[in-house]
C-alpha cells in the first residue's frame, strides 16, 4: 500500500512574513491528514521553514538542485546544501525548468543521480505541452523523460524516488486533465517502470500535477495510479492546500 503525497511547491512566491503565517496555519491544520505532507520553498525561505516546521511532521524540500557538487558555478545550490538546512526532497524537470531554462532531459537525469547521491528524494517531473497532447504524443514524450532518467540512474534507484505526472498545459491554467486521462498516463508510467521491475514500479508514489484544487483533489485521488498531488497555486493557501491533504488521506 502507497503512502499518499501532498507537495506544495511555492515556486518564486512568498515573503518572509507570508511565509510564517502559511506555515503556521498548516502546523495548525495538519494534525489529522495520514497523507505525507511536503512544502517545497525558494531557497531563501528554506532556513525559516525548517525552524518553524521542525517537529511537525511536515517535511520540507527545494524546487530545484544543482548536478555539482561544489565548485564555481555562481548561483547554484548543491545537494548538501539543502541537505544542511534538512531538506529530505526536491523537485527535478518541472517543466518551467526545462521550457524557461533549457533543461534537457540528460541535464534532470544528471540531477536526479546528484540528488540522490546527496541522501534527498527526487521528485522527478514529467508531462507535456498541449501541442505535443494534440498531435497525440503524450505518451512518447513521458516515456522519453522517464527512461533518460532510468537510462543514467537505473531501476532501482526509484526505490528512492517519486515521479510527479504535471501535463503542462494543466499547470496554472485553470485546466485540468479528467481523472482518467490522468490515471491512463500515471498507469502508462507505472507499467512502463513494471517492465524493469514489478516491485519497484510497485511502491513508486506517482503523484499528479496541474491545478489541482480542494474540489477536484478526491476525485484525482481516488484513481488506482495517483498517489497525491504536486501542488503549485493552491499551496500558496493554507485552506486550500490543507483540504487536499484530506483529500489525499
Amino acid at each position: 500500500m502507497r503512502t499518499p503525497v501532498v507537495a506544495g511547491n511555492w515556486k518564486m512566491n512568498g515573503s518572509k512574513a507570508s511565509a510564517a503565517a502559511l506555515l503556521n496555519d498548516l502546523k495548525a491544520g495538519l494534525t489529522s491528514s495520514t497523507a505525507e505532507v511536503l512544502i517545497c520553498a525558494p531557497y531563501p525561505f528554506l532556513d525559516q521553514v525548517a525552524n518553524v516546521l521542525n517537529g511537525s511532521g511536515i517535511k520540507w524540500g527545494a524546487q530545484n538542485a544543482s548536478q555539482h557538487g561544489s565548485g564555481a558555478f555562481t548561483g547554484e545550490v548543491s545537494v548538501s546544501m539543502l541537505a544542511d538546512f534538512g531538506c529530505t526532497h526536491v523537485i527535478l524537470g518541472h517543466s518551467e525548468r526545462r521550457a524557461l531554462f533549457s533543461e534537457t532531459d540528460e541535464l534532470v537525469a544528471e540531477k536526479f543521480v546528484a540528488t540522490l547521491e546527496g541522501g534527498l528524494t527526487p521528485i522527478l517531473c514529467l508531462g507535456e505541452s498541449l501541442q505535443e497532447r494534440d498531435a497525440g504524443k503524450t505518451i512518447e514524450v513521458v516515456e522519453r523523460q522517464l527512461m533518460a532518467v532510468v537510462e543514467k540512474a537505473g531501476i532501482h534507484s526509484f526505490s528512492n524516488a517519486m515521479l510527479a505526472y504535471e501535463p503542462v498545459w494543466a499547470i496554472g491554467t485553470g485546466l485540468t486533465a479528467t481523472p482518467d486521462q490522468a490515471q491512463e498516463v500515471h498507469s502508462v508510467l507505472r507499467t512502463k517502470l513494471a517492465q524493469l521491475d514489478v516491485e519497484v514500479a510497485g511502491k513508486l508514489p506517482i503523484l499528479y500535477g496541474g491545478s489541482v484544487k480542494a474540489a477536484n483533489a478526491a476525485a484525482l485521488f481516488s484513481c488506482d495510479d495517483i498517489d497525491g498531488g504536486l501542488i503549485g497555486g493552491a499551496s500558496l493557501d493554507a485552506n486550500d492546500f490543507i483540504a487536499i491533504c484530506q483529500a489525499a488521506g
